[in-house]
């Protein structure tokens, strides 16, 4: 390994940029796209519940229902949650706004619980810290890849009769104590955003073993209508009721087509990503480097060094507390600052030892004086 760091005229680690993370298309998911659009349907039609069923049938829940995308998946849930104006939602800081906004959505309160430092997942004692008369739900977030503690948030949420939502957006494929990530939680919610493990351009899902929450979750996205054209269509009437209000966030027939390609492939993916992280890492996800007080003033300084080596990176400064209109109530002193970097289908990271990234990084943080606190 060189001597020098490539901002100060050293040899970068990586000839071409490593990115935080990129999608994966190949022909067969060009043809799957293409039928779908030589198709009678392309919203509505028969490839959204054949992705659903498959989708499901990949984690092993009773019902997996499409959406949009993340975002609206999450308000799919805490809406057949039965949040009232004023309920609460608990969930950790350390995940994307809409964790938190999807609670909004509905007229509740999101409040935060702390983490623990050495998952980085919710700690589910500071969730019985948190919960008040007035809580609904609980919101664990997979960090990384690495489940939450589910059992423990199902226990507490027996106790107090609250709904767990769990935010699985990097952990499609993960298991928890043998289950699979999916089967657990009352409502799951998966990413199909590009940089996520199977991707439908954008797109959400939602799992869950409760027959009636799937109902409602498909009539939720469907602007409140009983029955959508293909059931109507079906029984030979166009009759329907709006029986209450919902939104258009359906995932289209092209979309499901991708999904539906992308999500046989999983398997393949996922091996040699867990091949590599596991070697440096117990995290199955991507690496994660834990650091003190790094960002405010070094930022902007690793940053530059980072992408002089062509190692891409995502830094996940604002954890909710510091967004200024949520205003959340709950625990303020969340661990510290992260940085993460991704490959998701393996080759990347497979081009550059684990151990040569993770020095050279260690190195990145020695140079603006900072320390390394965990690999």
């Amino acid at each position: 390994m060189a001597d020098r760091l490539a901002v100060d005229g050293g040899t970068p680690v990586r000839d071409r940029l490593l990115p935080y993370g990129r999608q994966v298309i190949d022909a067969d998911d060009e043809q799957a796209v293409l039928a779908a659009l030589r198709s009678d349907y392309l919203t509505t039609g028969p490839r959204v519940e054949a992705f659903e069923e498959a989708f499901a049938a990949s984690v092993g829940a009773r019902h997996a229902v499409a959406f949009c995308n993340g975002t609206a998946a999450l308000h799919g849930a805490a809406h057949v949650a039965n949040f009232a104006p004023g309920d609460e939602g608990v969930t950790t800081p350390l995940t994307f706004v809409a964790t938190a906004n999807c609670v909004r959505y509905v007229g509740g309160t999101p409040v935060l619980a702390d983490i623990r430092p050495d998952t980085l997942t919710i700690d589910v004692a500071a969730v019985a810290k948190a919960v008040t008369p007035r809580t609904r739900a609980v919101l664990p977030v997979d960090y990384a890849g690495a489940p939450a503690d589910l059992d423990e948030c199902l226990a507490l949420a027996q106790e107090h009769g609250l709904v767990v939502i769990e935010d699985a957006a990097h952990s499609l494929g993960a298991t928890y104590r043998g289950r699979a990530v999916g089967t657990i939680a009352d409502l799951t919610m998966f990413s199909l955003h590009p940089v996520k493990h199977v991707t439908t351009g954008e797109g959400g899902m939602v799992t869950t073993s409760d027959d009636d929450l799937a109902v409602r979750l498909k009539r939720f996205r469907n602007h409140g209508i009983d029955a959508d054209a293909r059931t109507r269509a079906a029984r030979g009437s166009w009759f329907y009721d709006v029986v209450e209000t919902g939104m258009n966030y359906r995932l289209t027939d092209v979309q499901c087509a991708l999904g539906l390609s992308q999500l046989k492939k999983l398997p393949a993916w996922l091996a040699p990503t867990h091949a590599v992280v596991m070697s440096i890492t117990d995290r199955q996800h991507d690496y994660v480097l834990k650091t003190a007080d790094l960002l405010k003033k070094q930022g902007l300084l690793v940053e530059s060094d980072l992408r002089n080596e062509k190692v891409g990176f995502k830094i996940r400064e604002h954890t909710l507390q510091r967004v200024p209109y949520l205003l959340v109530a709950g625990d303020k002193e969340v661990a510290a600052n992260l940085l993460s970097v991704r490959s998701r289908d393996g080759k990347d990271l497979g081009t550059m030892s684990p151990q040569t990234f993770a020095e050279r990084l260690r190195r990145e943080l020695e140079t603006h004086g900072r320390d390394v606190l965990e690999e």
